[in-house]
C-alpha cells in the first residue's frame, strides 16, 4: 500500500477517491481502491454537427501509419468527446478508438487500480487537480507535444507527463429578469455582501473548478484572505451544489439571482433562451483578476498503444481539434489563433489573474486543509 499522504483528504472531494489508497507501504495491486464518485460527469451541450471540414494538406501528410486500439479513459462526457475521435479516425482510420467515460475521479480511480497493470492508453479531465496527482504518482509517462512551443507555459506539466488542452473562465451569471446589469456583482469578493444573502449559488468542495479557484486564490491574495472569502461565502448562505449544471438552471429558472460557475455555462444557459447575463470579475484597478482552468490530457505509463496516444494528443492541440472544443463547448482553445465560437467573449479584452496555474495548483494538501477547516460542503 502507499505511504501517508496530502490524498487522504481528497476522498471528501473530487480526488477524494484518489487519496484512501494511499494508507501504508506495499504494491498498488495489494491496496484495495474504494470506488466513491463525488464529482457529477461533465454536461454535454445540446447536440450540435460537428464541423466536417476535410484534412489539410499537412494534417494528411502527417498521418503516419498507425493502428492498433487507442484505448481512452474520459471526465469529459462522451457526447462532447465523441466528434473528436470521429475527426481524429477520420486522419488515422486504422485505429480502432475504444471510449470509457465517466467522472474524472472516477476514470482516475480506475488508472489507479490498473496501474500494474495498465489497460488505457489515455486520460482526458476536466481539469487539472486531478491529472497533476496521477502524474505524482507515477501513472503517466512524459510526451511533448508538436506544438507544444505555442502553448502558455502552464499548460505543461512538469517533465511534459501533460498537457492542457482548453482554457474555461471563472465568471458570475445572473438573472436579468432579477439583476440589472449595473448592479450585478463585480468582483467575486462582492459575492460576501450581505445584499446577496441566500440568492449565490455554486458547485461546492468536491468540484475541481472550485478547489482550482481556492488554489489560486491562495497563490494570490494568501491562505488568511482566502479562508476569509469562503467564510463570508457561507456567512452569506450560499447555496452549494455537486456540480455547475445544477448552479446554472437554477440561475437561469430564476432560483437563484447570482451563480459563480465556468463560462461555458452561462453559453449552455443562454443557448436555451434563459434570461442571463455575464459578468468577467475582477478587472478593476487593485483586483486580483479573471480566474481561469485548464482541462488536460496525459498518457498512461504502460500504455499499449503510445503512438497513437501521442498521435490523439497531437491532434487534440491541432487548428482542428481545438476549433472542435471552441465550436462544440464554446471553450478557449489553448493553442494561439484559433477561432472562438461567435458567440464567445474573447479573453484579450480581459485581464487574467496574474498566477501561473500549473503551480498554483500543486499544493493540494494546503488547498484541501482550508476546505476541512472552514467547512465547505
Amino acid at each position: 500500500m502507499f505511504s501517508t499522504s496530502p490524498l487522504a483528504r481528497i476522498t471528501l472531494f473530487v480526488l477524494f477517491t484518489l487519496g484512501m489508497i494511499l494508507a501504508a507501504c506495499a504494491p498498488v495491486a495489494e491496496a484495495p481502491v474504494p470506488t466513491v464518485s463525488v464529482s457529477a460527469p461533465e454536461e454535454a451541450p445540446a447536440a450540435t454537427e460537428a464541423p466536417t471540414e476535410a484534412p489539410t494538406e499537412m494534417a494528411q501528410a502527417s498521418a503516419v501509419e498507425l493502428s492498433g486500439k487507442l484505448i481512452i479513459y474520459s471526465g469529459r462526457s462522451e457526447p462532447l468527446i465523441q466528434p473528436v475521435i470521429d475527426a481524429f479516425k477520420a486522419q488515422y482510420p486504422e485505429v480502432e478508438v475504444l471510449l470509457k467515460s465517466g467522472s474524472s475521479s472516477q476514470m482516475a480511480n480506475a488508472l489507479l487500480e490498473e496501474k500494474a497493470n495498465p489497460q488505457a492508453d489515455l486520460f482526458i479531465t476536466t481539469e487539472i487537480f486531478t491529472i497533476q496527482t496521477l502524474a505524482k504518482e507515477g501513472i503517466l509517462q512524459a510526451y511533448r507535444p508538436a506544438a507544444a512551443d505555442q502553448l502558455p507555459a502552464e499548460a505543461l506539466g512538469d517533465g511534459d507527463l501533460w498537457v492542457g488542452l482548453t482554457r474555461r473562465a471563472r465568471v458570475i451569471m445572473y438573472n436579468t429578469e432579477l439583476v440589472s446589469a449595473e448592479e450585478a456583482p463585480q468582483s467575486i469578493f462582492d459575492l460576501s455582501d450581505p445584499k446577496w444573502k441566500g440568492q449565490i449559488a455554486a458547485a461546492g468542495s468536491t468540484n475541481g473548478s472550485m478547489q482550482a479557484q481556492i488554489a489560486v486564490l491562495e497563490a494570490l491574495i494568501g491562505a488568511e484572505k482566502t479562508e476569509a472569502w469562503l467564510n463570508g461565502l457561507l456567512a452569506n448562505e450560499v447555496t452549494f451544489f455537486g456540480g455547475h449544471t445544477d448552479v446554472r438552471k437554477a440561475v437561469g429558472a430564476g432560483e437563484f439571482k447570482i451563480g459563480l460557475v465556468n463560462h461555458y455555462y452561462y453559453y449552455l444557459q443562454a443557448a436555451e433562451g434563459s434570461p442571463v447575463g455575464i459578468v468577467f470579475p475582477d478587472q478593476g484597478e487593485g483586483y486580483i483578476g479573471l480566474v481561469s482552468n485548464l482541462t488536460s490530457a496525459g498518457i498512461i505509463n504502460g500504455a499499449q498503444n503510445p503512438a497513437a496516444a501521442q498521435a490523439f494528443i497531437d491532434f487534440l492541440l491541432s487548428a482542428e481539434g481545438q476549433k472542435l472544443f471552441a465550436e462544440l463547448n464554446y471553450e478557449y482553445p489553448v493553442l494561439p489563433g484559433v477561432a472562438l465560437h461567435p458567440d464567445v467573449q474573447s479573453l484579450d479584452a480581459y485581464r487574467l489573474a496574474d498566477v501561473n496555474l500549473r503551480d498554483a495548483t500543486l499544493n493540494l494538501d494546503a488547498v484541501f486543509t482550508l476546505i476541512e477547516k472552514v467547512g465547505l460542503p
